[in-house]
């Protein structure tokens, strides 16, 4: 048998050959029964039980029966001595994709888990700590009961109020909304804030249980087969095993929860794209229009291979920032700029990625049979579903000047692959201070891979953002102007969003070696891109970010606001990339290669 040259399409998730060799035996066995689970459920169930929005009563019993919520989300230190039992963000990554490939409820019910046990194992209350554990080896999920039918999720304005009862508990009255697993979940933590206590020394975080005579589920409030539910305490009495959380810790344990949480959005967007696409391509790959094959036509290869490109670059920056989240430290706090990029960049590029495919597709992405039409439905919550691009676009630009223009050194993070417990997480401090997290020189990765046409194409662009920073700064109304600052948000994060990319494209052998780069003190290692298909992909990844560039470039020149040195600026700043089309074919090659690789079991 010829040995087949190794493409980045190896990385793509595919339940026909998936083994994940770089996690634990325990890890992998899991994994491969959840993706056994829903292969052996089949595509018509799963399809059947999603347009008649039944709950699913039998994933959960799955999840049960072989403890997986239990098994994954279990810190260490409530394991009870368990080995299989950590918080393993390289292995919850990988869950999360899993599940997103297969449905967005099934990762939905995952992912609010996640959520629910945040502030609990935030929490120093030992007993809330153990009936939690308890819970979750029973098979139970959880909830996270923070955002509000008034007020979303601002944590400044809760109108979830504990009255003293007298006796040192409390009665809590109130409402949430929006409030995934509501309906079933063993525990919901509960913020809220405490009536007889003023400012911030009164939020406070607390455990209820649904199933309490005090606990009013009013409804679902999605036409779904998730629960999102919501729900009312109508005096819930609360005692000391209930607290969680006071004062300013409440307010912490919110936030670092979302930090631990949300991250998973991008593993499920991920996994939601890749299925779509190998829907996608095989059947236009294998459809004849006007006597030919649709993917003779030159826009529609355009629209796969840019969607692959993407979806390549999402895989490669979300592998990232898992070893940033899992190396994390009070002293190297970077994975909170990554983190909100995970959430709202890869989802959205997830967005992209389903746009172009269904561009192609045309009709075919409505039809009740396929995946495709769930995939485009699904995929547009993902960004929704963390406040809003627009909040993490605001909360990334809070770190670009120390990014850009501060530079610091770090100890090397290297892959995070070992079965450790990411213990950082549930003791992140004070969720302040963002605005002095400092970097190492984004720059390096760039000149590592000056020998990648559009990756120098790109770094042009990206340097230059420091030149419109120095000599066209925003004025002080433009400062106030969030529209312009959204637009200059977009841009930045774009820089983030390569620099990582280009770091894991190293780490998986795509390129030169980093190291090299480092000791030389900036200048380009000369090593270039490893294996040349792997180098085409990286090269065809950066085409697209030139292009994306250009447009952000061309929108802040259209902004109302702009002034004549930001729009001399803007305008040149627009680049076409490196065309080469031998290596455009290349990439289509392995692209068509994935016709028929996948289909999901009836």
């Amino acid at each position: 048998m010829t040995r087949r040259e190794p493409t980045v399409a190896d990385s793509l998730f595919d339940p026909n050959s998936y083994d994940p060799q770089h996690l634990d035996e325990e890890s992998r066995r899991l994994l491969r029964a959840t993706i056994d689970w829903f292969e052996n459920r089949g595509k018509r169930q799963l399809t059947k039980d999603d347009q008649e929005r039944v709950w699913y009563t039998e994933f959960l019993d799955f999840v049960k029966r072989e403890k997986l919520f239990a098994k994954f989300q279990t810190p260490a230190a409530d394991a009870d001595g368990d080995p299989d039992k950590r918080w393993d963000a390289a292995r919850n990554a990988a869950l999360s994709e899993v599940l997103g490939f297969y449905g967005l409820q099934y990762w939905y019910a995952w992912q609010v888990t996640i959520l629910g046990l945040g502030p609990i194992w935030m929490s120093g209350n030992a007993t809330a700590r153990k009936r939690a554990a308890d819970l979750l080896d029973g098979g139970a999920v959880f909830a996270f009961g923070l955002s509000e039918k008034e007020h979303g999720a601002d944590v400044y304005s809760t109108d979830m109020i504990l009255t003293p009862a007298g006796d040192g508990t409390f009665r809590a009255n109130g409402g949430k909304y929006y409030i995934g697993n509501g309906n079933v979940a063993g525990m919901v933590s509960v913020f809220g804030r405490r009536a007889d206590v003023e400012g911030a020394d009164g939020y406070v975080f607390f455990a209820v249980d649904s199933q309490d005579e005090h606990f009013h589920l009013v409804q679902n409030v999605v036409d779904s087969q998730m629960f999102v539910s919501e729900f009312r305490l109508e005096d819930y009495p609360i005692g000391a095993d209930d607290l969680l959380h006071s004062g300013a810790e409440a307010f912490s344990a919110a936030l670092n929860t979302v930090n631990v949480g949300k991250f998973n959005l991008c593993t499920a967007s991920i996994g939601i794209s890749e299925h779509a696409f190998y829907e996608a391509i095989t059947h236009a790959h294998n459809r004849i229009l006007y006597g030919n094959p649709v993917t003779d036509f030159p826009h529609v290869r355009q629209a796969f291979v840019d969607a692959y490109a993407r979806l390549v670059a999402m895989k490669l920056f979300a592998d990232r920032s898992v070893d940033y989240f899992r190396s994390a430290s009070p002293e190297d706090r970077r994975y909170l700029l990554f983190n909100p990029i995970t959430k709202m960049k890869v989802t959205s590029e997830g967005e992209q990625v389903i746009d172009l495919l269904w561009d192609v597709i045309a009709a075919k992405g409505f039809e009740k049979d396929t995946y495709f039409a769930r995939a485009a439905r699904d995929i547009r919550a993902l960004p929704k579903l963390e406040g809003t691009v627009h909040v993490n676009l605001a909360l990334v630009l809070k770190f670009m000047p120390n990014y850009l223009f501060n530079p610091t050194e770090y100890d090397a993070v290297p892959t995070r692959h070992d079965p450790a417990d990411d213990e950082f997480f549930f003791r992140q401090g004070p969720a302040r201070g963002l605005g002095q997290i400092r970097f190492t020189d984004w720059e390096v990765p760039y000149r590592a891979f000056a020998d990648v046409p559009n990756v120098a194409r790109f770094h042009e662009q990206a340097a230059a953002l420091k030149t419109l920073l120095t000599t066209a700064a925003p004025d002080a109304d433009q400062q106030k102007d969030l529209d312009f600052l959204l637009n200059l948000g977009h841009l930045f994060t774009l820089v983030v969003y390569g620099q990582l990319v280009l770091e894991q494209a190293e780490l998986a052998g795509l390129g030169g070696d980093l190291r090299d780069t480092r000791a030389q003190s900036g200048e380009a290692s000369g090593k270039g891109v490893g294996h040349p298909a792997l180098r085409d992909v990286l090269d065809q990844v950066f085409d697209v970010l030139v292009r994306d560039f250009s447009g952000y470039a061309v929108a802040l020149h259209g902004k109302a606001s702009s002034t004549d040195a930001q729009q001399a600026w803007a305008l040149g700043q627009v680049r076409k990339p490196v065309v080469d089309e031998a290596r455009f074919g290349r990439v289509w090659e392995q692209v068509k290669a994935l016709s028929g690789a996948y289909e999901m079991r009836p």
